[in-house]
């Protein structure tokens, strides 16, 4: 499947931390309990992705041949406890533009280590493009703000991540809950409703013997999810519920929850 362009994924990286931030500028209780994520608060969550962003910016800027402990990241955590929101938004607007610059740097086809096996630059972009779309969902959940609409191509492309990083969970942990996704002769359908018909917003996913496998396009299935692009993919991720308003469940729901329960990152 081919991905967004390298620098598609800088600028909504850049899109991104800008959204979080006008959600830190707004007021918003910094100890509010995330409700998507419980065992935080809007002030970790913050504090959670700028780590990330700071520690991935590190990896690419030094082309690092291995994992690098977060102890050993300057900056990644982040102002003193408690800090205000002012200060948390700055230094999220620090890390972001950091991250964003290391990776137009690089390219994406610097050799950077990761987690994947897709040891570059391009991967680390396309991660934490699709890492900030989920979690800026959190964290408007938490503050109480409209989700907002998701770019159709950043959206469908997290889908298109998702289902790979299923893929890969399955074939590297095969003891975790993913495991649990081979009912041979069982099927999920994904159907966005709102998408330009080029885009070809719509997924097959099989669940068989071997793992999971699946493919773009239209199809029957066992159990359908349909509305728009943004709702499917939050729903996808469990931002959501599979009935939110807008959406569709057509079908075996007890298969769509089973999935909606195991898929993860392991």
């Amino acid at each position: 499947m081919t991905h967004l362009p390298h620098d598609r994924y800088c600028d909504e990286i850049d899109r991104q931390v800008q959204r979080f931030g006008a959600v830190l500028a707004s007021g918003a209780d910094l100890s509010a309990t995330v409700p998507t994520c419980p065992d935080w608060t809007l002030e970790q969550l913050v504090r959670h992705v700028g780590e990330a962003l700071r520690w991935v910016e590190l990896l690419v800027r030094t082309r690092a041949g291995e994992d690098v402990p977060v102890a050993q990241v300057p900056g990644a955590s982040g102002p003193e406890a408690r800090a205000d929101a002012t200060a948390l938004q700055a230094w999220l607007a620090q890390s972001g533009a950091a991250v964003v610059a290391a990776l137009r740097e690089a390219g994406p086809a610097a050799p950077v280590w990761s987690w994947s096996g897709d040891f570059t630059a391009g991967f680390w972009a396309r991660r934490m493009t699709h890492e900030l779309v989920v979690h800026h969902a959190d964290a408007a959940l938490a503050a109480g703000h409209p989700l907002g609409t998701v770019a159709a191509d950043v959206a469908a492309d997290a889908v298109d991540e998702w289902l790979q990083i299923v893929q890969f969970v399955q074939r590297t942990l095969p003891d975790r809950p993913t495991g649990e996704l081979r009912l041979p002769g069982r099927s999920l359908h994904l159907h966005a409703t709102d998408a330009d018909p080029g885009l070809e917003a719509e997924w097959l996913i099989q669940l068989t013997e071997d793992g999971i496998s699946w493919r773009r396009g239209h199809d029957r299935a066992t159990v359908a999810l349909r509305g728009p692009l943004t709702s499917v993919l939050l729903a996808f991720y469990r931002r959501i519920p599979p009935d939110a308003p807008g959406l569709e469940v057509l079908g075996d729901r007890e298969l769509l929850d089973f999935w909606l329960e195991r898929a993860s990152f392991g």
